[in-house]
């Protein structure tokens, strides 16, 4: 059955910082639904979120915990998708997981709306949509624009990574550094087990054998999906760095075609979900600070590479909020597309 107009929704994970967003974008675009169900692990079940003027009570999530769900957004991680996501979907509801657990599937779509979410019309539901990567949500936000317009043959994206991707134990253990800074007492290192403050590092994410971490094998198996392309050339260097929250990327592209830069920021300034912010006289250009709780993903520096031909490689600076566009923002846009699927009948 399609998307009711009004579903009754689950949010699995809800007590983590990518659940919270969920509740708070919800209630900012103010998606319509019937009934909110909070479901998180059994450490978490009790608690109370404030929603709407309300507190709301988190229940541990269970095999039952999908009756009378239309519409349930996964965001507790690979593991917990892959157990509770079928059960979800048996029991009638579509899933959208923010988890890295069925993005490669080949029977999943994989979707940013602004690039891809035609995709949704056909969609068979229930089922499972995947939120890509949040980095990659990112990089390609501000670099699809110019691949549809010209094409691009080779991709080189260096990230820096703030501690959001990382989840909410890590936020605070950077806060906590930055007090034990503040107060001249060793840093606290129990949740990191290293300096993080002051500090930048290889992505936390396990090495594969070829000497790449896995969100790096992530960003480019991702691309290649999203753009239904797997001849473009795309390496990846991901970066942990010391910021709270929203990830950046230095890109580096190679084009199929010319592209004058002037051509390139006409083109991005008319994306959708795209700002930029290009001032070279003020040395201004994006930020994690500025793109911190945005929606619209931050490009700019973009400049000729001119160790390239003439008008066939560009350089590329981007910002965007790691917990919403990177992650709550894109799973609630897919929602707004199935609700307002050409497919459904209300």
């Amino acid at each position: 059955m399609p998307l009711p107009a009004r579903p009754n929704i689950a949010i699995v994970g809800a007590t983590g910082a990518v659940g919270r967003e969920l509740l708070l974008i919800l209630h900012q675009r103010t998606f319509p639904h019937k009934s909110l169900r909070l479901l998180a692990s059994s450490r978490s079940a009790g608690s109370t979120i404030e929603h709407c003027g309300q507190r709301l009570t988190v229940e541990e999530l269970t095999e039952n915990s999908f009756d009378r769900i239309d519409l349930a957004f996964f965001s507790a991680g690979a593991s917990v998708s892959k157990t509770f996501a079928p059960i979800a979907i048996n029991q009638g509801a579509v899933v959208i997981d923010n988890s890295s657990a069925f993005r490669m599937d080949e029977n999943v779509p994989l979707i940013i709306p602004e690039i891809n979410g035609s995709v949704l019309d056909d969609f068979p539901q229930p089922g499972i949509v995947a939120v890509p990567n949040c980095a990659a949500i990112v990089v390609l936000m501000a670099v699809t624009p110019l691949h549809r317009a010209v094409g691009i043959e080779r991709m080189v994206v260096s990230t820096y990574q703030a501690a959001s991707g990382a989840g909410t134990a890590w936020m605070r253990a950077l806060q906590q550094q930055a007090h034990d800074y503040a107060q001249g007492r060793p840093y606290t290192t129990d949740v990191l087990g290293r300096q993080y403050l002051f500090n930048v590092f290889s992505h936390n994410s396990p090495i594969g054998p070829d000497g790449s971490n896995f969100e790096e094998s992530k960003i480019i198996a991702e691309t290649h999906k999203i753009w239904g392309d797997d001849s473009v050339r795309v390496t990846v260097t991901c970066i942990r760095v010391p910021v709270l929250r929203a990830h950046c990327a230095a890109v580096n592209l190679t084009f199929r075609q010319p592209l004058h830069e002037d051509q390139a920021r006409d083109i991005l300034q008319a994306a959708p979900g795209v700002k930029v912010v290009d001032d070279r006289d003020a040395n201004k250009f994006p930020e994690p600070i500025d793109a911190t709780g945005l929606d619209d993903v931050l490009v700019g520096r973009i400049r000729a590479d001119l160790s390239q031909p003439p008008n066939m490689g560009l350089n590329l600076f981007v910002a965007g909020d790691q917990l919403r566009k990177g992650a709550a923002l894109n799973a609630v846009q897919i929602a707004e597309c199935l609700v307002q699927s050409p497919a459904r009948t209300v």
